[in-house]
């Protein structure tokens, strides 16, 4: 399985209805990407959507535990399997360059939390579900004790079930899911940012799955913002493009040059695919990028194996500093365990932002 893009077969194109909706979403989502480039031109065509009972809850702004850094870590076998029987000595974690000591370890049986971030948009509205129906997969594929919120974003995030094990709650917040049908913000960027401030309060092994078609509208200051506080964020990121069904409509007749609209779609569509890519690679995570809607549950598997064996470290800072610290985690075989680390895989984060200097 590719990390970076999953291709397998087409959509069914037997039936006659399914070959008039696709052509229709392919008109509609050069429209869809042309107008968000200018959403100050469009206005909302439907009511504002009703909060939910249920809301995720808003911690303190952004910090660093003054008592530890926790990194989350992925290890894959030469094969691409996720390596199994690794423990505690088994890890050495360097903080610029020096070994420190190891003072928590969650191995990959530990309950893990992960919060879904599903874009509301006009655009991942004509998926017509099929998005939310394969994320079942996810559901089926963790651990009982996995703990799953439900966040949606357009303009701004909204909570739509907090944390819990209960995989069928989680189900239904997924049924409830409203969409924002008017061509107005998909602010990502500073969704995501918000979503990081909630996430602060939480501890343990953390991934938020990002289901979007990677269009922002946020400010280019936000996103950049966004990019360089994930280098030191403690959450990974692995995202699902929801574009795939939408690049490709089928053509009537003969074949024709693209036209100036369609050329701009497809201009917009590589953006949206880099900011994916940027988000989710400076985590330590992947994106995925499904040709179609049929490719969406093989995603979602992969994603709950990454999340169920996620190992988790913490450290304690040895400088309070307030500067950005590289990080490194390496393997070594150890007595008692694995006796072959060589080709193994290591994915994490690579920096963190120690605690400030005490004031007097």
């Amino acid at each position: 399985m590719r990390r970076d893009c999953i291709s397998t077969s087409g959509l069914n194109k037997n039936a006659g209805m399914t070959s008039f909706r696709r052509k229709f979403l392919g008109v509609v989502s050069i429209f869809i990407f042309s107008s968000l480039l200018h959403p100050q031109q469009l206005i909302s065509q439907t009511a504002p959507i009703a909060s939910p009972s249920a809301q995720v809850q808003q911690s303190e702004p952004i910090r660093v535990s003054v008592d530890r850094v926790n990194v989350g870590v992925l290890v894959t076998d030469p094969s691409g399997k996720f390596a199994a029987g690794l423990q505690r000595q088994n890890f050495h974690i360097f903080d610029n360059g020096v070994e420190q000591p190891i003072t928590d370890f969650l191995d990959a049986e530990q309950p893990a939390q992960a919060l879904v971030l599903i874009e509301a948009g006009p655009a991942v509205y004509l998926l017509e579900g099929s998005h939310l129906r394969a994320a079942q997969e996810f559901l089926n594929g963790l651990s009982p004790d996995d703990r799953v919120a439900v966040v949606k974003y357009a303009d701004a995030p909204q909570g739509l079930i907090d944390f819990t094990a209960n995989k069928q709650s989680v189900a239904a917040a997924f049924d409830e899911l409203g969409f924002n049908l008017g061509f107005g913000s998909l602010n990502l960027s500073a969704s995501l940012s918000k979503v990081l401030d909630w996430l602060t309060s939480v501890h343990g092994k953390k991934t938020i799955v990002l289901l979007s078609t990677g269009v922002d509208t946020s400010s280019p200051k936000q996103i950049q913002d966004l990019l360089n506080r994930l280098r030191t964020s403690d959450v990974r990121i692995l995202a699902v493009s929801l574009t795939g069904h939408l690049r490709n409509p089928p053509t009537a007749g003969k074949k024709k040059s693209p036209s100036p609209k369609l050329a701009f779609a497809s201009q917009q569509f590589a953006e949206a695919d880099m900011l994916l890519r940027q988000i989710a690679q400076t985590t330590g995570g992947q994106a995925y990028f499904p040709a179609s809607s049929n490719e969406l549950p093989v995603v979602f598997t992969h994603i709950a194996q990454i999340v169920r064996h996620e190992f988790s470290l913490a450290f304690i800072p040895p400088a309070r500093d307030g500067a950005v610290h590289s990080l490194e985690v390496r393997l070594t075989a150890e007595s008692g365990v694995p006796a072959d680390t060589a080709g193994y895989r290591v994915d994490c984060r690579r920096a963190y932002v120690a605690p400030a200097p005490p004031t007097r």
